[in-house]
């Protein structure tokens, strides 16, 4: 009996941009019924290989077959009448729009074609809401109220609304609490015990081998590995074909000497109503503090709250002594607090403008003379202070947008170093940065706290904070339930106290 093909082969695949090959020959296979792990370094490939196969790009050569024949995926539209979705990690829907409409948006269902019949939409949405097991996300309700992840979930019920055999899913779990990741993947395994497929990017070995079966590395637009077992494969093995060496996944050390110079950053009872209950912190210079926590803990509010960007309802932020205005983000910058915030290309980063824009928009006034810039002053500062972060390429030139994940947050912490912050504000630091490159961040942010930069980290990875900070601050339904050292936590210890743990006394 003849053996059944691959659901999805991919041979040969090749994309070149303008002084770029992203593809360079790339095979990938996919079974039905599997779930195919795609792997490597940001720069690798992964968003080029999938927009193929989504249909936003044509491909320079190679063949595509689907069920065994030859197919030409010309747009995104052909793609999914093919029977395959696409979930980006930069989730494209309408915020404007219900969730209802949003996972039938291009398919509404009408009647003679013209009238969109609403009532039928919403029951459709319905129905396939409880199927994701999620039946409390309304089909009337406007997308901008969703949390993340009840967005990614309205786009995994936008996918399942079509006839759909493979999913591709760019880092789902990039934005989910440890809950959430439960329920994605008892979904995928449903998903894939009725015959569907699915090709899992992700960052987080430890996912890898939960809920793959096989893997594919890419490294420099190639597949230098395809069809790995997922859950056998050595971690050392997988990080060595990614990166090109041999790399140890680990921390840089922690200074000896505990910080005893007066705090920098002094938090008193600072709360906002219906987000995280009063808290108390000192920050002393070259000291690390990190806050640990589920989503929805209150962790990334504090951070704003601090940097003004929220109005606490209660209590006062002061640096080096003096109070700023509750609310107000200039005072904070002022006062020297730089914010890297969970979503830096939304909120972080000018993505068209060179790496020199972005590294200098907080700094313009010191180049700045009778409302001149000058421009040569300002590229020779930003390019100063992203080679002492070793950014790559070094050339403050190229537009942010065409860099990797990991040099786009050196771009941001670049703009904080020209400034002169005393207190840096790191929310989900390393998210969807790849191994080699979160290293190169830890030793980073270590580097600048050993200079005498006081830095708060929040980071939905447990042994990150663990790794990185100094002190822990460990917090649950909006509430610091313990304190201490974090050699003396370990990640089951922060794991019981954010799911059971109890208020401090």
């Amino acid at each position: 009996m003849a053996q059944e093909p691959p659901l999805l082969s991919m041979s040969g695949i090749v994309k070149s941009f303008p002084g770029v090959r992203a593809l360079d020959g790339v095979d990938l296979d996919v079974q039905a019924g599997e779930v195919h792990c795609l792997l490597g370094q940001n720069g690798a490939g992964k968003s080029t290989l999938i927009k193929v196969l989504a249909g936003a790009h044509q491909p320079d050569g190679g063949t595509i077959r689907w069920r065994g024949e030859p197919v030409a995926l010309r747009s995104p539209i052909a793609a999914m009448r093919l029977g395959i979705a696409t979930i980006y990690q930069e989730l494209d829907l309408v915020e404007h729009l219900s969730v209802a409409e949003n996972i039938h948006l291009g398919h509404e269902p009408t009647t003679a074609g013209f009238v969109v019949r609403r009532k039928t939409e919403r029951t459709a949405a319905s129905l396939l809401l409880d199927r994701l097991g999620h039946p409390e996300i309304r089909p009337a309700s406007p997308v901008r109220e969703l949390s993340a992840a009840q967005r990614q979930i309205v786009s995994m019920a936008r996918a399942l609304s079509h006839d759909v055999r493979l999913i591709v899913m760019d880092e789902p779990t990039a934005a989910l609490d440890p809950d959430e990741v439960d329920n994605l993947f008892r979904i995928v395994a449903g998903l894939t015990a009725a015959g569907v497929a699915v090709v899992h990017i992700s960052h987080r070995l430890e996912e890898i081998r939960r809920i793959g079966d096989r893997v594919t590395v890419l490294k420099d637009g190639r597949a230098v590995a395809g069809g790995l077992p997922a859950r056998t494969t050595p971690t050392r093995d997988v990080v060595a074909l990614m990166t090109g060496r041999d790399v140890e996944y680990a921390f840089p050390g922690r200074p000896e000497r505990e910080p005893d110079a007066e705090p920098v950053l002094r938090v008193r009872g600072l709360a906002r109503d219906g987000e995280f209950a009063p808290v108390d912190l000192d920050l002393r210079p070259g000291e690390i503090v990190g806050l640990a926590g589920l989503v929805g803990s209150g962790r990334s509010e504090i951070l704003e709250t601090i940097y003004g960007a929220r109005r606490p309802t209660a209590g006062s932020v002061s640096v080096d002594g003096r109070t700023l205005r509750p609310g107000s983000v200039r005072s904070a910058v002022r006062a020297g607090l730089g914010l890297a915030p969970e979503e830096r290309k939304a909120q972080a980063l000018l993505m068209p403008e060179s790496v020199t824009r972005n590294v200098s928009v907080s700094s313009l006034s010191r180049f700045s003379r009778a409302g001149w810039v000058d421009r040569r002053a300002e590229r020779a500062a930003a390019r100063a202070a992203v080679r002492e972060l070793s950014l790559r390429p070094d050339d403050p030139d190229v537009p942010v947008r065409t860099l990797s994940g990991g040099n786009q947050q050196k771009t941001v912490l670049a703009r904080w170093l020209l400034r002169g912050c005393r207190v840096l504000l790191l929310d989900e630091p390393t998210r969807g940065v790849d191994v080699g490159a979160r290293a190169e961040l830890y030793a980073v942010v270590r580097r600048l706290a050993d200079e005498g930069l006081a830095v708060l980290l929040v980071s939905s990875e447990v042994p990150e904070v663990l790794g990185l900070a100094d002190r822990v601050l460990v917090l649950r339904e909006g509430r610091v339930v313990h304190t201490a050292p974090a050699r003396e936590l370990d990640e089951h210890r922060v794991l019981d106290l954010v799911m059971e743990g109890t208020p401090a006394t």
